[in-house]
């Protein structure tokens, strides 16, 4: 299961990475630029949101989505499944020498 989502995450991640870098921005055209053009009209130079838009704002819900998900999962899990030994807590002793009489006595008190 885990592994389908990582799948779909990668997919949707590069999907949308191609639909971003096929848009054109608002002021792609070269009239654009100085002013002319549709960029005056009542929707601006993009229009109402065509399909690439659409896709795109589609996509990225999807990707946060996938991330939460993912994120929620990989939280839950208790170690690793590639059976690596490394986030296995280690037990840590605290044992100290015993301390000696004439250590306690040499330190001065007061004056």
């Amino acid at each position: 299961m885990y592994d389908l989502f990582v799948i779909c995450y990668l997919l949707v991640s590069l999907a949308l990475i191609l639909l971003v870098l096929i848009q054109h921005g608002k002021g792609a055209s070269m009239g654009a630029a100085f002013g002319a053009g549709a960029s005056g009209t009542v929707f601006g130079s993009s229009g109402t949101g065509n399909f690439l838009t659409k896709t795109t704002t589609f996509l990225a819900i999807l990707f946060f989505m996938l991330s939460l998900v993912l994120g929620n999962l990989t939280a839950k899990q208790s170690k690793p499944d590639d059976g690596s030994e490394f986030f296995q807590s280690v037990p840590v002793t605290t044992e100290q020498a015993p301390a000696k009489k004439d250590d306690v006595n040499d330190i001065p008190v007061g004056n």
